[in-house]
C-alpha cells in the first residue's frame, strides 16, 4: 500500500509551517466565537446537516433514472425523498431538528460506551485493558449525562461540541505548525 505522506517532502511541509499555524488560529478564534455563543453554534451545525441531507437527497433522486427496474428506482426514489424531506424538515424547524441529533448523539455514545467496556473486559489478561473500560465508561456517562438533560441541553450540546472540535483542531495544527518550523 502506498503511504500518500511518504510522496510529501518533508522540506514542502516545512516550508508551509506558517499555513498551519495560520489555519490554526482561526480555528481557535472560530471555536472560541462558538464557545461563546453556543445556541448559534448548535443551530449551525444543525443547518450544515441539513445541507448534507440535501444533497443526499438530491444525489439519490438522480442516481434513481440512472437504476434500471422499478423496484430499484422506486427504493431509490424514496430514499431520495426522505433525504431531502429530513433535510427541508432541518430548516423549517432547527429546534426539533437539534432535539433529534442530540437525543441520537446520547443514544450512539451510550452504546458506544457500553461496547468499549465490553471490549475492554474482553481483554482483561492484557495489560492496559483498564484504559479501554475507562474510556468506554467516561464516554457511556457522557451519553447519560446529555441523555438527562435532554431536551433542554440540546439548544447548546450539540454547538458545545462544534466549538470544541474546532478548539482542539486549531491547537492541533497550531502545536503542528511550530513543530515544523524547527
Amino acid at each position: 500500500m502506498v503511504d500518500t505522506l511518504d510522496e510529501v517532502p518533508p522540506s514542502a511541509m516545512r516550508d508551509k509551517w506558517g499555513w498551519f499555524v495560520g489555519l490554526g488560529i482561526l480555528l481557535l478564534i472560530c471555536g472560541c466565537i462558538a464557545l461563546g455563543n453556543l445556541f448559534i453554534a448548535t443551530v449551525a451545525s444543525v443547518y450544515y446537516v441539513g445541507v448534507l441531507m440535501l444533497i443526499g437527497g438530491i444525489v439519490h433522486l438522480a442516481h434513481a433514472f440512472q437504476v434500471r427496474g422499478w423496484e430499484h428506482i422506486l427504493f431509490w426514489v424514496l430514499s431520495g425523498l426522505l433525504y431531502t424531506l429530513a433535510g427541508i424538515l432541518t430548516f423549517a424547524n432547527p429546534l426539533l431538528a437539534s432535539e433529534a441529533l442530540t437525543l441520537f448523539l446520547a443514544i450512539a455514545l451510550l452504546i458506544a460506551g457500553t461496547f468499549r467496556v465490553w471490549v475492554g473486559r474482553k481483554l482483561k489478561p492484557e495489560r492496559g485493558w483498564v484504559w479501554i473500560v475507562i474510556s468506554g465508561l467516561a464516554t457511556a456517562v457522557a451519553g447519560i449525562a446529555i441523555a438527562v438533560g435532554w431536551p433542554v441541553n440540546s439548544l447548546w450540546i450539540l454547538g458545545l461540541f462544534l466549538a470544541f472540535d474546532l478548539i482542539f483542531q486549531g491547537w492541533t495544527l497550531v502545536a503542528f505548525g511550530l513543530v515544523l518550523r524547527r
